[in-house]
C-alpha cells in the first residue's frame, strides 16, 4: 500500500488545506518584511499581521482557543506593550540608522541555519503524524487549559515579568530623559 491510498488527502488538497498554504506563505511574508524593514513602527505594524496569521493559522486547524488567546495575548498586550515602549523611549518614527549593525550577512547565515534545523526537527517530529480535519476537534478548551498551567506556567509568568521589566524600563529611560532638558 502506497502512502497516497492510505492517506487520501495527500494528493488531493481540500480547501482548508489550501487556505493553510495560501495564509502561511502570507504570514511568512509579512515576517520577512517584519525582520527586514528599517523603520521600527513599521516592524512593530507587520508584526501584527504576522501573530495575526497565525492566529488565523490556528483557527484553520479548529484550535479555536489557541488562536483567540494568540490575539489577546501577543496581538493585544505584547505588540500595544512594544509600541508603548518605541513611543516613550522616543524611538526614530522614519528610517533609523542605528537599527542596522551592518551584521546582516552574519544575521542571514544564523537565521537560515536556525530555520532549517527548526524545519528538520518539526519534520522529524511529525513525520508519520496526520491531523484529521474533518473530524471532531483534537484538543478541547479544558485540555490545553491543563496542558498551558501544568506544563508551561513557570515560561508564562517569566514572560509577563519580563515584559513589565520592558514596560518600567522604557517609563525610566523616558523619565531621564526630561529630567535632563531642565523645567519648562
Amino acid at each position: 500500500m502506497n502512502l497516497a491510498a492510505a492517506h487520501p488527502g495527500f494528493l488531493s488538497p481540500s480547501g482548508v488545506e489550501i487556505a493553510f498554504l495560501l495564509v502561511g506563505l502570507a504570514t511568512l511574508g509579512a515576517a520577512l518584511v517584519t525582520v527586514t524593514t528599517r523603520q521600527l513602527v513599521h516592524a512593530a505594524l507587520w508584526l501584527v499581521v504576522t501573530l495575526g496569521g497565525i492566529a488565523v493559522e490556528y483557527l484553520l486547524l479548529t484550535a479555536e482557543f489557541i488562536a483567540w488567546v494568540q490575539v489577546l495575548i501577543y496581538v493585544g498586550s505584547v505588540v500595544v506593550l512594544l509600541l508603548f515602549g518605541l513611543m516613550l523611549t522616543k524611538a526614530p518614527i522614519g528610517r533609523s540608522p542605528d537599527a542596522d549593525s551592518g551584521n546582516r550577512p552574519v544575521a542571514l547565515v544564523v537565521a537560515l541555519a536556525a530555520a532549517a534545523a527548526l524545519v528538520w526537527v518539526v519534520v522529524d517530529a511529525f513525520r508519520t503524524t496526520w491531523i484529521e480535519l474533518d473530524g471532531p476537534a483534537q484538543g478541547s478548551t479544558r485540555v490545553s487549559g491543563e496542558i498551558l498551567f501544568r506544563h508551561w506556567v513557570l515560561p508564562f509568568e517569566a514572560l509577563s515579568v519580563l515584559l513589565l521589566a520592558a514596560l518600567v524600563g522604557a517609563i525610566v529611560l523616558s523619565r531621564r530623559d526630561r529630567s535632563e532638558e531642565g523645567p519648562r
